[in-house]
C-alpha cells in the first residue's frame, strides 16, 4: 500500500497550483507578485532585527507561499462539498461572518489550517462565502437564480470521487493527491460562457452584482488570491508606478508601529468579456457578447491577533475613529492581556537556572522572550469593503435588515465553525507551558 502524502503537502500543491492557474487568467496578478516581493525584501533590508525576530518566530519562511483566496458558492450542497474537499488539505472551517449588515448578501467562513506547524509549513487559507438567496427580493428572480444553480455541478466527477476515496481510507497517495489537485482545480477556472440570459444576468445586476457574479457562472471562480506583504502603505504607493490601478483607501486599522489584525488593499476588478447564451437557451449555438467584473488583485499585511478584551477596544476605535485607546506597544499589549502572543525559552534561559514561573520576571531577566500571534483570520467590515470596491459605483451599500443566520450556515458547512479566540488562546498557552518546562519550572498539560 503506498503511503499518503501528508494533508499539508497536497495543500502546498493546491495553493501552487492555483497562484499558477490565477496568474495565467490574471496577468496583473503576476505584476502583484513581483510589487509585494520587491517592498518585502526593501522592508527586510531597512530592518534587520525585525527580519531576525521573523525568521526566530518561523513567520519569515512562510512569507513568499503566504496566499489566500476568496471564492463565493451559491447552495448549501456547494458549500459541504467544498468543506469536505478542503478537509482532504487540512482545512478547518474558522469563524462565522456575517456580510449582509453591510450590504452583501453573503455569510461566509475561513477555511485554513487550524494547528500552529500546519500553519508554519503552509498558512493557505480561502474565504468562502454562501450566497443568501433569501435576500432576493423578486420572487421570479430568486425563484430563476435557484433553479440556474440547481442545474450546475460545480465539481469534476474526478474530484467527487477523490474526496470520497481520502474520506474512506484515511488519505491519498502521491499519485490520487495529484490528480485530485488537478480536479479540484477546475472547480476554481474562470468559465467566460455565461449560462443564464443577457437579460437575466442584467436583472442580477440590478439586484446586486454579486448575486450576479455567483448564478451566472459554471462554477465559484477564484476571484482574487492575496499575497501578504510587509509594508502596505509602501505597497499602495507603489502600486501606481507599476501599472496597477489600487482602490481609494486600505481597509483595516491605520499604520502602526506594531500592526495588529489585517490590512488589505486591492486593484480594481477587471472588466473581462464573456458570451451569453442566445434565445434557444444555455445550449444555444448563437452567443450574445457582454462583460462581467468581479476579479481582481489584493495584498494583505497580517499583524498580531487581538484578544476578545483587544478586539472591543478595537471595534469601539473602528466606531469612533479614534485609535488611542489601543496601545501602539508590544509590551503594553501583552501586559493588558490585549493581545495573543507565543512564549519562547531564550538560549540564555535554558543556560541558566530560573528560580520563578513568573513569565514577566522570565522576561525581564532575558529567559523568555513573548512574539506576538499573527492574525490568521478575517475582519467583516473589511471584508464587505474589499467586496464593494469591486463591485461598481452602484453597487448597493444599504444594509440588509435580517438575521445572521448562523444556524443555518453551519447545517449547510455540515459542521460548526471553529472559534478563533479559542485557537489562539490554545496556542499561547500551549507556548507558555512548553517554556516552563524547557526551563524546568513546570510540566507541560
Amino acid at each position: 500500500m503506498s503511503a499518503f502524502v501528508h494533508p499539508d503537502d497536497i495543500r502546498s500543491r493546491f495553493s501552487a497550483a492555483l497562484s499558477a492557474l490565477y496568474r495565467a487568467e490574471v496577468p496583473q496578478y503576476g505584476d502583484l507578485l513581483t510589487l509585494v516581493s520587491d517592498i518585502n525584501a526593501q522592508a527586510l533590508k531597512a530592518d534587520a532585527a525585525g527580519a531576525d525576530r521573523l525568521a526566530a518566530s518561523g513567520e519569515l519562511a512562510r512569507l513568499s507561499e503566504e496566499r489566500h483566496g476568496a471564492i463565493r458558492v451559491g447552495t448549501a450542497a456547494e458549500l459541504a462539498v467544498i468543506a469536505r474537499a478542503f478537509a482532504v488539505m487540512g482545512m478547518e472551517p474558522v469563524s462565522y461572518y456575517n456580510l449582509a449588515p453591510a450590504g452583501v448578501p453573503v455569510h461566509s467562513t475561513a477555511f485554513r489550517p487550524v494547528d500552529p506547524a500546519a500553519l508554519a509549513r503552509n498558512p493557505f487559507r480561502v474565504f468562502c462565502s454562501l450566497l443568501r438567496l433569501e435576500l432576493i427580493e423578486d420572487e421570479a428572480l430568486r425563484a430563476e437564480a435557484a433553479q440556474t444553480l440547481a442545474r450546475r455541478d460545480i465539481f469534476t466527477p474526478g474530484a467527487r470521487e477523490l474526496i470520497e476515496t481520502a474520506e474512506r481510507g484515511g488519505g491519498l497517495d502521491a499519485d490520487q493527491a495529484d490528480r485530485f489537485v488537478a480536479e479540484l482545480l477546475e472547480t476554481f477556472r474562470w468559465h467566460a460562457e455565461a449560462t443564464v440570459s443577457a437579460q437575466t444576468y442584467d436583472r442580477l445586476v440590478a439586484a446586486h452584482r454579486l448575486i450576479a457574479d455567483v448564478v451566472s457562472f459554471k462554477g465559484p471562480h477564484i476571484n482574487h488570491l492575496t499575497p501578504r506583504t510587509l509594508d502596505i502603505d509602501a505597497a499602495q504607493a507603489a502600486m501606481p508606478e507599476r501599472g496597477i490601478t489600487p482602490k481609494e483607501t486600505i481597509e483595516g486599522p491605520p499604520a502602526r508601529a506594531c500592526p495588529v489584525l489585517l490590512r488589505q488593499t486591492s486593484f480594481k476588478a477587471l472588466e473581462e468579456a464573456i458570451a451569453f447564451p442566445g434565445a434557444d437557451g444555455p445550449d444555444s449555438r448563437e452567443m450574445v457578447a457582454g462583460t462581467h467584473t468581479a476579479r481582481f488583485g489584493e495584498i494583505e499585511q497580517r499583524g498580531c491577533a487581538l484578544t476578545p478584551a483587544g478586539r472591543a477596544l478595537y471595534d469601539q476605535a473602528l466606531a469612533t475613529g479614534d485609535f488611542s485607546a489601543l496601545p501602539d506597544d508590544w509590551d503594553a499589549l501583552r501586559r493588558g492581556d490585549l493581545a495573543w502572543f507565543r512564549y519562547r525559552a531564550t538560549p540564555q534561559g535554558l543556560a541558566s537556572h530560573a528560580e520563578t514561573a513568573d513569565l514577566d520576571a522570565l522576561i525581564a531577566a532575558g529567559f523568555v522572550v513573548a512574539e506576538p500571534i499573527t492574525y490568521e483570520d478575517f475582519l467583516p467590515v473589511s471584508a464587505a469593503g474589499i467586496f464593494q470596491s469591486n463591485l461598481g459605483a452602484e453597487a448597493r451599500q444599504t444594509a440588509y435588515a435580517v438575521d445572521p443566520a448562523r444556524a443555518d450556515f453551519e447545517t449547510a458547512l455540515g459542521r460548526p465553525v471553529q472559534d478563533e479566540m479559542a485557537l489562539y488562546r490554545a496556542e499561547q498557552d500551549a507556548s507558555i507551558a512548553a517554556a516552563l518546562k524547557a526551563l524546568g519550572l513546570a510540566t507541560a498539560a
